[in-house]
């Protein structure tokens, strides 16, 4: 028999103590969602290195409950999370909500993962190293037998206003901007993947640490390299676009104005399957 299989006889066995949740509830009236949310628990992701990189993530975790049921049994979900402090990837968060599905008895399930994920970066000119961390959340489903994976990466990059610097004698306005996507995806993808694609397209990329020479270098690269917002997403886009491993993908980029007190915000929505 297998540990999951074990695991699961363990919490279903009766007990002489009363079951509350699992009364029959006569409002007719089933829910969506129901569970944990905001739990913090220690993950280990495996890096495109090789190496494995030791994060905290924040976890949510649903099920569905049917009419006929008072409640769902809360504590299932944290111990469904101490059996995958593990290493943790694609596949195998895919395999949590599975195990998940089994344990609670449930029709559909939802996890969402957030965590910061960091990225040895080396300056442009002096070469020293730094890390820059990222938003990056995993967010699996399965639904009416049909299991969906999305992977949600948050990216801070420098942007510079075209329209500045056609106008000004000197200079540009320049700010930094969050770009964020969400991927629905097939195959494999690695995290650095998409934020190589992301940091490709901004004006500039950034660095934990940069010495002068670098500061010149990266400021320079910006200003040749100027974007609008909707310049951002749609040269994102394109990439995505001819990755056959992503079915679906939001992207949005929002500039934090450094002339303005209001961000400028753009998105781009494709459904791939239906192009």
């Amino acid at each position: 028999m297998s540990t999951t299989k074990k695991n699961i006889k363990v919490i279903t066995q009766k007990n002489n103590l009363p079951d509350t949740q699992g009364l029959i509830d006569t409002r007719n009236l089933p829910i969506n969602k129901v569970g944990i949310k905001d739990i913090l628990h220690p993950m280990i992701i495996k890096q495109r290195s090789g190496k494995k990189q030791s994060t905290i993530a924040k976890f949510n975790m649903y099920v569905n409950l049917p009419h006929d049921f008072k409640g769902t049994h809360m504590s299932r979900f944290v111990h469904i999370l101490n059996n995958n402090e593990e290493q943790i990837t694609v596949k195998s968060f895919k395999k949590m909500i599975d195990e998940m599905l089994i344990i609670l008895e449930a029709e559909s399930g939802h996890i969402e993962m957030s965590f910061p994920y960091f990225v040895n970066k080396t300056a442009p000119v002096s070469k020293v190293k730094s890390l820059l961390d990222y938003e990056v959340t995993f967010i699996g489903e399965i639904k009416d037998g049909l299991s969906n994976m999305k992977i949600k990466v948050l990216v801070p990059v420098t942007s510079l206003c075209p329209c500045s610097k056609k106008i000004s004698q000197y200079g540009a306005h320049n700010q930094r901007s969050h770009v964020t996507v969400t991927a629905t995806i097939k195959d494999f993808i690695w995290i650095e993947e998409i934020i190589d694609v992301i940091e490709k397209e901004a004006s500039s990329e950034l660095y934990g640490l940069l010495k002068r020479p670098d500061e010149k270098y990266v400021t320079e690269l910006a200003y040749d390299n100027p974007k609008f917002v909707e310049d951002m997403v749609r040269d994102i886009a394109v990439h995505f676009n001819e990755d056959d491993r992503i079915t679906e993908y939001v992207v949005e980029s929002e500039n934090f104005e450094s002339i303005h007190n209001h961000s400028a915000y753009a998105q781009i929505h494709n459904v791939k399957d239906k192009v």
